[in-house]
């Protein structure tokens, strides 16, 4: 295969005999994201903006935190986060306070009467404030960074799979995809090809995931009878690690303990 910049990591990823060759290149965009998030970006201030105005999800929280070795900078990061989303939360608050005074004190006899012809303030309040945490929830640098990078690796094994011979030889002797990005898969055939290739792709693509598929349920279907004491000197073939791998295969990349 003609190596490019671009495919590199796709080519070293479709090398690697495992579940889900998309699963690599997740792992390895997430481990530089986070590793990239405790160094270089704490010096640019794009980044910091960034940061602080999207801060991260829990599972990101967790794995920066977990890294332990670079406690500060990551101290730094949710000292301006907190700042800039402490002073939002503030300032929703004040904006509102007013009115909702104003609400707690009225009598009933008047809430009859303006009914019709007010707003419910703290709806209103609270409705602003469940769409911002929602948001804030929602929100994450690091998964940003990698739905942007897991799409353009979509983008380029789509183009592979069709330029190049060698490279769909070896798509096509994969043990299939994980089901998420089975679906990323197929999003990007929507995106990325026409018509003719994305029909053309997605027959090889769901041949080869639903042989792989049914092959996983089968070395789960062992495991299980393994605990059969009729089948207890019988051979594991391959089914010892099937349950860890019918995870991943089902979830995409997990941290299971082996």
């Amino acid at each position: 295969m003609k190596e490019r910049i671009y495919t590199i990591p796709v080519s070293e990823a479709f090398e690697v005999d495992s579940e889900c060759p998309m699963c690599i290149l997740e792992r390895r965009v997430e481990n530089d994201a986070i590793e990239y998030t405790l160094g270089p970006s704490m010096m640019e201030p794009d980044r910091r903006i960034e940061t602080n105005e999207k801060g991260f999800c829990s599972h990101h929280f967790t794995k920066l935190y977990n890294t332990q070795e670079n406690r500060l900078p990551l101290g730094l990061i949710i000292d301006t986060h907190l700042m800039e989303q402490n002073g939002i939360l503030h300032k929703m608050y004040e904006k509102a306070q007013a009115g909702l005074k104003k609400e707690a004190e009225t009598g009933a006899i008047e809430k009859l009467a303006q009914g019709f012809r007010s707003k419910d303030q703290s709806a209103v309040f609270v409705q602003s404030m469940i769409d911002k945490l929602n948001e804030l929830e929602k929100s994450c640098t690091i998964c940003e960074k990698i739905n942007f990078n897991m799409d353009k690796f979509t983008d380029v094994i789509l183009y592979l799979f069709f330029k190049e011979p060698e490279f769909r030889e070896r798509f096509e002797s994969k043990k299939g995809f994980c089901l998420p990005h089975l679906k990323m898969l197929l999003e990007g055939s929507m995106k990325y090809l026409n018509r003719k290739q994305r029909s053309e792709f997605v027959m090889a693509l769901m041949s080869l995931e639903l042989t792989h598929l049914d092959r996983i349920k089968e070395e789960v279907n062992w495991f299980t009878k393994k605990f059969d004491y009729r089948n207890q000197d019988a051979p594991w073939k391959n089914s010892r690690d099937a349950i860890p791998r019918s995870i991943e295969k089902i979830c995409g990349p997990c941290e299971l303990n082996r």
